[in-house]
């Protein structure tokens, strides 16, 4: 997730990648301020104060990404996001898992369909998701 910044991902549990997601996060919170979060992203301040605790709070890849895109650095949200998709859609590909593999493989905590559905944006993944998936299909890309 977050334009490729997590190269070892699958060298990670996906609760220590989850993490790893949640620091990038956080760091950006304190660098534009939890005002400015909650402004701009519609999070509720327990959530992104939870953040900045090493809390896990359920936050959602489109909000994660638009956390991200506060950081003048940074290109759009929808850009992250977009690009976020691309190296789950593109690991899939290079590591040749489908759906049904990758259910498999996450010990059925999310369904096939589920699956396509969320890395294809056509249904919310939170970053808990988003870090299960992506640490498994890099750990067979290996």
């Amino acid at each position: 997730m977050l334009r490729g910044e997590f190269e070892d991902a699958g060298e990670r549990s996906p609760a220590a990648l989850q993490r790893a997601y949640e620091q990038r996060l956080a760091a950006v919170v304190e660098s534009v301020g939890i005002n400015r979060v909650v402004e701009e992203v519609g999070l509720d301040r327990a959530t992104v104060q939870a953040l900045l605790d090493e809390g896990s709070p359920d936050i959602e890849l489109t909000e994660a990404a638009a956390i991200i895109a506060l950081d003048d650095e940074s290109p759009p949200a929808d850009t992250i996001e977009a690009e976020a998709r691309d190296i789950l859609l593109m690991g899939m590909t290079t590591a040749v898992l489908d759906v049904e593999t990758l259910a498999s493989g996450v010990d059925g905590e999310l369904e096939p369909k589920e699956i396509q559905q969320k890395v294809e944006g056509r249904f919310p993944m939170t970053v808990a998701e988003y870090a299960l998936l992506h640490q498994y299909i890099e750990q067979r890309k290996g």
